[in-house]
């Protein structure tokens, strides 16, 4: 579990690091700072929870079973 979720703790700490370094003492803050903050806020928009499910099959007798199913 921990190199699970080890790396993602990690990175979101450096993140929020970078976050707050850039609103409490943006005159001291850098690229990389911006980078990392703009980089993790990047990664906020990306579709992570777009996934192809696996769906049971329906009992023959069941409405629609006979159907394709085409949903995306």
């Amino acid at each position: 579990m921990v190199r699970r979720w080890g790396p993602a703790l990690v990175l979101g700490g450096v993140w929020w690091w970078a976050v707050l370094r850039l609103l409490l003492e943006p005159e001291h803050a850098g690229l990389v700072e911006g980078a990392v903050a703009a980089g993790g806020w990047g990664l906020s928009l990306l579709p992570v929870h777009v996934a192809a499910a696996v769906r049971p099959e329906r009992p023959a007798g069941e409405p629609g079973a006979d159907r394709a199913d085409i949903s995306t």
